[in-house]
Order: C-alpha cells, then sequence, then structure tokens
C-alpha cells in the first residue's frame, strides 16, 4: 500500500505575493441642477422619470450647456488633491449601448481631464503612505436601471446628474489601505462641500482594480476589475476575496483573465460579469455639441483661496492647538460635521481632553447605534457643553450624566432642565447622605466584614447600595468617604 506525507499548507497569500490596487470613485456633486440642462438634480424620493427633459433623456436634437457649478466643484477637488489644473480642458463622448444610457453615448472627458497628477496620504498601522492621483474628470451619470420578474425598469431622474470621477495610481498594497484611502478620500469631498460622500445611497461609488506579482517583481500581473462595494467595510471585504482567489489560481497554475466581477454581499464572493473593456472599445471622440474649456489661472487662484481646512491640516492643528494625541486628533478632523462639533463644545468647555473622551465614547457610540451622522442627531454642542458642566458642578455624578446625555441625545431636550424638571441633582451632603450610608451597612454584614477582612470589592458592593438607595443621586466620591469613615468607627 502506498502512504502520502499531506503537503504542508501553504503559506499565506500575502506573504508570497504582492497586491497592487487602484481604485476609481464616482461621486455625485451636490449642484442643484444636473449636469448638462436644467433639470433639479436633486432626484432621491422623487417619483420616477419626474426629474427629466429632453436633454437628460437624450432627445435627437438637443443641445447640452455645461454646469458652472460642477465644474468649479471638479477643480476644487483638484486642488484639495494636489493636482494640477491645465489651461485647457474638453468633453468627449464615450460609446457604449446599455439601456440606462439613452444617447447611446456618455459626454465624458478623456485625454484631456480637468485635473491630474497629484496625491493623497493614508495611515494605516501607523504608516503614513502617499497613493498617486492619476485624473479627476468630469461626467454625466446615467439612468438607474431596476431588474424585475419581467423586465426591467428604468428611471431617468438620476441620469445627466454631474458626476466626478477620481482615479488613482495603483500605488495600493492591501485592502486595509484601500479603505483607508476611500474614508481620507469621502472626508475631503465632505470637506470642501461638493459631495455628500454617501456609498449607501450611491452617492459616492467605487469600482477596484487588482492584481498580484509575485514579492520584489516590477511587473504588473493581469488586473480585475470589481464592482457593486457599497460600503468601506464592502471594498475591504471584496479585495480580501479576489487576492486569495487570484492567489489559488496562481498557486494552481492558472491564469487570471482580465474581467469585471462584482461583489456578492450576502455571499461575500466575486462573479465575472464580463469581459474587461479598453479604452478604444468607447471609441472616444471630442463631444461635438460642447466648446472646448479653457480655465483662467485666476479662476483657479480664486478657487485655491476658498478652500477650506482639509482634513490633514485640521488634524494637526488639534494636536498643536488642544494638545490633543495624533489619534483622538485623526478621530475627531476625519469629518468636517464632528470637527466643527466638537470645536463648538470646546468654545464652550475649554477642556479639549475631556471633550474628546466623550465625544469618542458616547457621542461616536450614540451615533454608531442610531446608524445616523452628527448632523441628522439632535445634539448639540451646547447640550455636551452642558452635560459636562454639570458633573463639574457636582450636580450629577458621571454615570447618571451619560444616561442623561443619551435621553437628551434622542430627545434634544436641555440636560439642565432635565435635572430642574425630575430633581435629579446629585446629592453631595454629607447630613443627607450619612443616614443612607448607616441603613446600607445595616443591611449588608457580610459586605461588612469582607471589608474588615481586606476584601477591596467590598467597599464598591457598599457604594452601589448607597447609590441603589438614592436612585443614583449620591455623590460617589462622598459615599465612600462617609462609608470608610462609619466602617472605620465600628471597629
Amino acid at each position: 500500500m502506498t502512504t502520502t506525507t499531506p503537503r504542508a499548507e501553504s503559506a499565506p497569500a500575502t506573504a508570497r505575493y504582492e497586491a497592487v490596487i487602484g481604485l476609481e470613485v464616482h461621486a455625485q456633486l451636490l449642484t442643484r441642477s444636473k449636469m448638462f440642462c436644467g433639470c433639479s438634480a436633486e432626484y432621491a424620493g422623487a417619483p420616477p422619470n419626474t426629474h427629466v427633459c429632453p436633454i437628460c433623456l437624450g432627445m435627437p436634437g438637443v443641445l447640452p450647456v455645461i454646469n458652472r457649478r460642477a465644474v468649479e466643484y471638479t477643480i476644487m477637488t483638484g486642488l484639495a488633491l494636489h493636482a494640477t489644473i491645465p489651461e485647457a480642458s474638453k468633453f468627449d463622448r464615450k460609446n457604449y449601448p446599455y439601456p440606462d444610457l439613452p444617447k447611446g453615448y456618455q459626454i465624458s472627458q478623456y485625454d484631456l481631464p480637468l485635473c491630474s497628477g497629484g496625491y493623497i496620504e493614508i495611515e494605516v498601522d501607523g504608516e503614513r503612505r502617499r497613493v498617486g492621483m492619476n485624473r479627476v474628470h468630469l461626467e454625466e451619470d446615467t439612468a438607474r436601471l431596476t431588474h424585475a420578474p419581467h423586465g426591467s425598469l428604468l428611471d431617468f431622474n438620476r441620469s445627466g446628474v454631474p458626476l466626478m470621477e477620481i482615479v488613482s495610481e495603483p500605488d495600493l498594497r492591501s485592502p486595509a489601505e484601500a479603505r483607508a484611502y476611500l474614508q481620507k478620500l469621502r472626508s475631503i469631498l465632505r470637506t470642501l462641500g461638493v459631495s455628500s460622500g454617501n456609498m449607501e445611497e450611491g452617492s459616492f461609488r467605487c469600482d477596484a482594480n487588482i492584481s498580484l506579482r509575485l514579492r520584489g517583481s516590477t511587473e504588473f500581473g493581469t488586473k480585475v476589475e470589481v464592482k457593486n462595494m457599497n460600503s468601506f467595510r464592502s471594498v475591504q471585504r471584496a479585495l480580501e476575496y479576489e487576492l486569495a482567489r487570484q492567489a489559488r489560481l496562481l498557486d494552481e497554475g492558472g491564469r487570471v483573465v482580465q474581467e469585471t466581477r462584482g461583489w456578492v454581499e450576502d455571499k461575500g464572493i466575486t462573479v465575472s460579469q464580463r469581459s474587461k473593456e479598453y479604452a478604444h472599445d468607447y471609441r472616444y471622440f471630442p463631444e461635438p455639441d460642447l466648446p472646448p474649456l479653457f480655465i483662467s489661472r485666476a479662476w483657479v487662484a480664486e478657487l485655491q483661496a476658498r478652500l477650506p481646512e482639509l482634513p490633514d491640516a485640521r488634524r494637526d492643528r488639534f494636536i498643536r492647538q488642544y494638545g490633543l494625541s495624533a489619534y483622538d486628533a485623526a478621530q475627531l478632523s476625519a469629518d468636517s460635521a464632528v470637527a466643527d462639533f466638537f470645536e463648538r463644545v470646546v468654545a464652550r468647555y475649554p477642556t479639549p481632553k475631556a471633550v474628546a473622551n466623550w465625544m469618542q465614547s458616547e457621542v461616536f457610540r450614540l451615533l454608531n447605534d442610531r446608524g445616523i451622522s452628527i448632523e441628522e442627531s439632535k445634539a448639540t454642542p451646547e447640550m455636551l457643553a452642558e452635560t459636562l458642566e454639570l458633573v463639574d458642578q457636582g450636580t450629577i455624578s458621571g454615570s447618571m450624566a451619560r444616561q442623561l446625555f443619551e435621553e437628551c441625545f434622542g430627545s434634544g431636550a436641555s440636560p439642565a432642565a432635565l435635572v430642574k424638571e425630575r430633581g435629579l441633582a446629585q446629592v453631595s451632603g454629607e447630613g443627607a447622605l450619612a443616614p443612607v450610608v448607616a441603613q446600607a451597612i445595616a443591611a449588608n454584614p457580610q459586605a461588612v466584614a469582607d471589608y474588615r477582612a481586606g476584601k477591596a470589592t467590598a467597599i464598591n458592593f457598599l457604594k452601589g447600595q448607597v447609590m441603589k438607595l438614592t436612585r443614583g443621586q449620591a455623590n460617589p466620591a462622598v459615599a465612600e468617604k462617609l462609608l470608610r469613615a462609619q466602617l472605620d468607627a465600628q471597629e
């Protein structure tokens, strides 16, 4: 009988192969009207096919007109990404026959984009890296296609909405870096006010190109495009799956096929959709109905001067001005609305570290539990500052403060008003607490014996009983002081 020795498990794919990842992000711009017509760009929630006109429906003989604000937002984005803004740009026709494109082509940009080059800095596992940008260009969004049991439905409300495409260089080396890049990019767009950056609603969409090569090699492998990812977590999971799939193929002597694959969230896999197109497949040519764009240096300088403080600069200022750690500063500056909230709290309650701790524990927890942004919540900076002041004044305890803030977070009520209305003020007077302390001692002889036997946890149990008897209104520090005094006096 022949016996075989089981083959040792191969090393992880990340040890053998290096991932090469580039991301293409499509971000809808927050303009009032569409890219080439006057229809409202606010299509969410509107009845199907109501925000339309002959231009965005692709009717013959109509002429598009360029949305100046969309061009402005794209240039601002390029400036924020350290890109070069050329003096001349143009629009092109990108031809493909999908049903969500009524004209049979998309007005986009090919060889003369509005922005080229640039970079984003990301940090993963304490290591900061610079990711190069290839280009930022402007185009129009497509209609929304919904597949039904007996056919497909088209809603043209989204057709023609301004869409900015941001293309990175293939500089990312891990799914975690890809996620960090997307989070930083969204933070920049939200700070600029040019896009909502909402992945779940489709206003911030990502296609990822990933290939593998043996570590130490400089040649690129065959890339695969991955689509249909609607969250940062989905992007990371999809790339992790694709990395493992391609590594397994290569290890088995197979070859990676250049194709487009879709991410299936509930199954955690990618599936083949179609062979990957090349640029020449789209038969680009200059859009004959739109004039070239000539961008004056004075306009660029004006837009540069209008840029707000960007996340990296704000993070560095938070470290200098408020003495925050690099971690705290990064957490609080990543979202402009959160950063604004923090600074408004500190303006009233000038103890930055305490505010940072509360925001990262209580505020972030409540936002995550409800699945909302800080703008959507009823919380206000004044509410948090007021809560912290009540604790400092000894009016409420820390634990009571957390309960109170959670209630106010949901209702929008004033913490001070609720304390007064419900008589929740903390009891700190020794005269008022002494009899309650005596009652707790008398009711718990075993805990008293444990305390006298040197068990440190006994005093905490007795303090808890005092808090229970006073419905959480006893000052914990005063209660512990009185407990120790009475227990020691009885020995």
